[in-house]
């Protein structure tokens, strides 16, 4: 049987005999994702099956009551961890807001040059404002030479 290529992990492998068109590797990691891809293309097309998932969640709330808060309260580490991630996320949203975004400053026209660095680079296409915290390093003139005193 001809060997595959995991389309989530890029890793060879041989699809089960059972399922000749398996696309996606036996690793966990990979499967997980086989199955939120899933459920994300079916929350989005398939609005009965989008229907008995939230009304799932919902019994679910209603049966642990306070469940939310008490898992704060108990693992801050995880309340800690979210925090950090919600600044990502943040980042992120207020990033693809600013593609095609010129209208505030043309960088070519000024004669200093701004550097943006990090992650959210990646994300800015055509893009050439971005509020960001910056730096600007100036040369520094020579400072004259203060005659040796004896």
């Amino acid at each position: 049987m001809p060997c595959r290529c995991c389309r989530f992990c890029q890793q060879s492998f041989e699809p089960s005999k059972f399922h000749l068109e398996q696309s996606v590797c036996k690793r966990p990691e990979c499967q997980w994702r086989r199955r939120a891809e899933y459920h994300r293309r079916r929350m989005a097309t398939d609005p009965e099956y989008a229907e008995v998932v939230r009304d799932s969640r919902r019994k679910w709330c209603q049966a642990h009551p306070g469940y939310q808060k008490t898992y704060r309260q108990s693992h801050p580490a995880a309340v800690e961890r979210n925090r950090q991630l919600q600044h990502g996320r943040d980042a992120q949203r207020r990033v693809q807001f600013l593609v095609k975004n010129n209208l505030a400053l043309d960088l070519k026209r000024c004669t200093a040059e701004a550097w943006l660095v990090g992650p959210a680079v990646r994300d800015l296409v055509k893009n050439n404002m971005a509020p960001c915290q910056m730096f600007i390093f100036q040369p520094l003139a020579p400072t004259p030479a203060v005659p040796p005193t004896s």
